[in-house]
Formats: structure tokens, sequence, C-alpha cells
């Protein structure tokens, strides 16, 4: 199969406009690609649009008309959705065009889905992407990359106008599943930020000053940077970078990848009670840092 030779304009169809995929999408077009989008409720299309996005009525139309195609949606059933069947991506890629799903779902389904592509005489890689909207703004998002190491070689060029860092991980479903691993540390990470958080707070450190201390500690890292604040009063965000709804789908993968091989994960199975908590009080809506607030409520501060 020949290499896709990146040219001034690429012809790019992507699949989910949520507020990664929008971000994702700005990239591409900043950096002179042609972006075909589609996504279930189009509205979110309306400002891509007026920056030069295109427009499908399927995923089906948006990669029939593209080179390479990316799609990043909520969970396995979404991707089934928008990859199969006769609307799906699978219906209009070409055989000389590459399909890289961005989603974050169980490696298992998600190779399943490829084996169907492959079938089909089509190439999918699992692309998911390690970031989060300010980051992709950044442009400092990592993708990571399983499957066709051919294919991978062919799209990396575009992968870098997305982020600075991409990673080749190894075969179909490796990549997703180093993102389930990653995100694993990720939401243990801001767990114990929270808890030593509210252990200093509870002794009399003031708040702000923990978290500061924190951040200038040698524990510091970059999600601690940019969402540790948001602990803060008045910090947390209207619209989260990440509710607990989303994280905690994440965590159940991590546990339920861990129940299939048989790996101890007790780290990830309390930080899913701390999150189960935040479901319990209502505000799981939030950014997933607002286990700070069932953490402050056990402490007797709230």
């Amino acid at each position: 199969m020949s290499r896709i030779v990146r040219r001034v304009a690429a012809e790019i169809g992507f699949i989910g406009l949520g507020d990664m995929g929008q971000g994702v999408v700005r990239r591409l077009l900043d950096a002179g690609h042609q972006v075909t989008g589609w996504n279930r409720t189009a509205a979110k299309g309306a400002d891509l649009m007026t920056h030069g996005m295109a427009w499908a009525d399927t995923p089906r139309g948006a990669a029939a008309v593209s080179e390479i195609v990316f799609s990043i949606v909520t969970d396995a059933a979404a991707v089934r959705a928008v990859a199969l069947g006769d609307d799906g991506v699978i219906a209009g890629l070409s055989s000389d065009s590459v399909y890289l799903d961005m989603s974050t779902i169980d490696p298992e389904v998600s190779r399943g889905i490829a084996s169907e592509f492959a079938a089909a005489g089509l190439i999918m890689l699992d692309a998911p992407m390690s970031g989060s909207p300010i980051t992709l703004a950044q442009g400092t998002a990592s993708t990571m990359v399983g499957g066709d190491r051919a294919a991978f070689e062919r799209v990396e060029s575009v992968l870098y106008d997305i982020g600075s860092k991409v990673s080749y991980i190894g075969d179909s479903g490796q990549a997703v599943m180093m993102k389930i691993a990653v995100n694993l540390t990720l939401i243990v990470e801001m767990v114990a930020f929270c808890e030593s958080v509210a252990l200093a707070e509870k002794a009399g450190v003031a708040r702000s000053v923990a978290v500061d201390a924190m951040l200038k500690s040698v524990v510091a890292s970059p999600v601690m940077g940019y969402r540790g604040p948001f602990i803060l009063e008045g910090n947390m965000p209207d619209k989260p970078l990440a509710d607990v709804t989303l994280q905690q789908k994440d965590i159940l993968l991590a546990l339920e990848v861990a129940r299939r091989q048989g790996t101890p994960a007790p780290l990830a199975a309390v930080s899913n009670e701390l999150l189960n908590a935040c479901r319990g009080r209502g505000i799981d809506h939030r950014d997933f840092v607002t286990v700070f607030d069932v953490y402050h409520m056990l402490s007797g501060m709230s």
C-alpha cells in the first residue's frame, strides 16, 4: 500500500464533535487540512463550519471524501454506531484510506471492530489521545497508536499536527489499553491530591496554601497543575474538563481489564468508590476533582 504523502491540504474526515473533537478539528484546520465533519447533533459543528469545516450527513459520507478518517465518541456502543453498518465509516472508506478511532473503549471491543475492517480489506487503528481541551489547545496532547505499523507511518505527520507527542504502542488494541493505564494513573493521582489537601486543611493549613505547596513539590505534575486549583473556593469550572461520569467510565474499564487478566488494581477500586460517593452526593456533573468535596465532608469540615 502506498504511503499517504501529506499535501498542503490533506482530506480528513472527523466523526464526533464533542469538546475534544472540536479541539482536534480546529488544530487540523489551522494546519491547512481540509476537514469534513459529522456529529449526531449537528449544532456542535456550526462554529467549525464558519472556520472552513465541510459537513457530511453521515459518517459514511465523511469517510467517502477522505483519505484519513478520525472518530472520537463517548463509548463502545457509539464507536460501533459510527464505524459499522450501512451509514458507518466502513461503508464509505476506500481501500487506500486509514480510519483512526481516538475513543477510550475496551481494548477487546476495539480489536473486534478493527477485525471487521480488516475483513473488508480496510485498515483501522486505535489512536486515543491523552490530554484535555487545555493541553490540546496548547499543542501538547499526546496520541498513542495501535495497529498496522505501516499505516501508522502513513498518517504520523498528521498526528503531529494534532499534538507534539506521538507514540506507536504496538498491535491493535494496545494503544487504547495504554490509554486506560494512563487514565488510571491520572484518576488515582488526583484522588490522592484531594486526600492530601483535605488532610492538611483539617490540620489547620489553609487550603490555598496546601494547594500551592503541593504544586511546588516533587509530586507536582501537568494534570495536577491545571486541575488542582479547581478545588479552591469559587474555582470549580461550570463546564468540567472531564466529569465524574466520564472518568468513572475509564476507571471501570481499568477494573474490567484487571479482572479479566488477573491483575490487582486496588488503587483503581478505591478511586472508583470515591467517584461513587460523588454520584451519591449528586455532584457527578462536576469535574471529577470534586472528590475533594467528599473528603471535606467525611472529615467533618462541611
